[in-house]
């Protein structure tokens, strides 16, 4: 597998868990860039709303817009995936006890 192909796999599950941490399970797309980025994943901003883009397609997150910025909304199947009770081709499968 690519590199580049196992940092989105990351990310995407990285953006997932971001929004299972918090209540109402919502962030902006600000908040989630710096989150990726804290985590060592760097992401432009252009590329964070292409892996939100795709998460929506799967239905794991629901975006919402914000004035010039989106807001991702986990649903109960992405929240699944955050914490390793579903799998999803194209993202990371959580380790046990993480």
């Amino acid at each position: 597998m690519a590199l580049q192909d196992i940092m989105k796999e990351h990310q995407r599950l990285v953006i997932l868990r971001l929004l299972a941490e918090v209540p109402g399970f919502d962030l902006n797309e600000s908040i989630l860039q710096d989150g990726l980025i804290a985590y060592g994943l760097d992401i432009s901003r252009d590329g964070l709303r292409t892996q939100l883009a795709w998460l929506q397609e799967q239905g794991l997150i629901r975006l919402e817009k914000l004035g010039a910025t989106q807001k991702a909304v986990l649903t109960s199947r992405g929240e699944d995936v955050a914490t390793g009770r579903a799998v999803v081709p194209g993202i990371k499968r959580p380790r046990a006890g993480e």
